[in-house]
């Protein structure tokens, strides 16, 4: 792990001024890696008396970003949880808002599942499956067209003949960008193989209703595979976990998500997470170092750790030590 962007040192006296009147650490981001970051928030302001619970919300990867990058001072955010890693465009509207100095921690790995309720059919998809129900173009008799199927069975006979419905993260969501280079484009790539095809393969999802965007975090979805008994959900394990006693997730390539499937890579469709912390607060926001430190620790995100137990993969313990080493290292510049 790296310091991702640091300029030449600049006057930000004034900036920190104002971050002064701050006392709780402000979080936003990932649906993701909301239900990690608020379980240790709550476990946090249990642990430190002397420091306010932190506030977290939501918004998404790409939302988070965006309001950690608004700038230094009272009123901006502190940390920003991301299902994805920190764009350079996103590292450089930051630089232009005063915010120089920005530390990635790595916290865990967490797959991306495809769910639907706990009595319908079951589902065994490949990535090409998937391509070809949720692609915005795909090959019919060697030619690229839009996408025309409505029924699964028609994707694949051995899949349900079921409608395709899927509800999935909106474009403001960092599972998004995952589902789209590894299920879609990689799909792509699957079937253009099987069927000796050279096309051009792309990340564009259809927009006729049949991929739904949920711009909300995954409760939403929840509720909308509930309601539409015959959708597919897309999120995070771990928010399957959560709700394992009302869904079933499908296998993709014939791997079914788990802790031990998504930690050796087997299951294709895992992915890092993610937070951003700004260090130019460091100093001047309480708890926030602690709070960095007390996410690093064995008990939160160790093999043993409370957040396992939640769904998140864990580090390997030479990855946990160098993240801690980093952050270590961050605080003495």
């Amino acid at each position: 792990m790296t310091k991702l962007f640091a300029l030449a040192a600049v006057s930000t006296v004034a900036m920190v001024g104002a971050a002064q009147a701050q006392e709780q650490i402000q979080i936003a981001g990932s649906s993701t890696v909301l239900p990690f970051a608020s379980t240790v928030a709550e476990e946090f302001g249990n642990t430190f008396a002397a420091y306010p619970t932190p506030i977290v919300e939501s918004g998404g990867s790409s939302g988070g970003l965006r309001q950690f990058c608004e700038g230094v001072g009272n009123n901006t955010i502190d940390i920003a949880d991301s299902s994805r890693p920190i764009r350079s465009s996103e590292i450089e509207a930051c630089a232009a808002a005063g915010v120089t100095d920005i530390h990635e921690v790595r916290i865990g790995y967490d797959g991306i599942v495809f769910a639907s309720v706990i009595d319908g059919p079951t589902f065994e998809l490949t990535t090409g499956d998937l391509y070809m129900a949720l692609g915005a173009m795909v090959p019919v008799d060697g030619e690229l067209v839009a996408n025309p199927y409505t029924n699964w069975s028609e994707v694949n006979p051995a899949l349900p003949d079921q409608e395709i419905l899927a509800f999935i993260p909106g474009e403001n969501h960092g599972t998004r960008e995952v589902f789209e280079d590894n299920v879609i484009e990689a799909g792509c790539e699957m079937v253009a193989e099987e069927l000796g095809l050279e096309i051009e393969c792309a990340t564009d999802v259809r927009s006729d209703g049949v991929a739904v965007d949920i711009a909300g975090d995954y409760t939403e979805t929840v509720a909308r595979v509930e309601t539409n008994p015959q959708a597919i959900g897309v999120f995070g394990l771990s928010f399957y976990e959560e709700n394992r006693d009302r869904l079933q997730v499908a296998t993709v390539n014939d791997v079914e998500p788990n802790l031990d499937t998504i930690a050796s890579g087997e299951y294709p469709v895992s992915r890092p997470l993610f937070f951003y912390v700004k260090l130019q607060h460091l100093d001047v926001i309480p708890g926030l170092s602690q709070y960095v430190e007390f996410f690093l620790s064995d008990g939160i995100t160790g093999p043993n750790g409370i957040l396992v137990d939640q769904g998140l993969i864990p580090l390997s313990v030479e990855e946990q030590e160098e993240q801690r080493a980093s952050f270590e290292a961050r605080e003495t510049l």
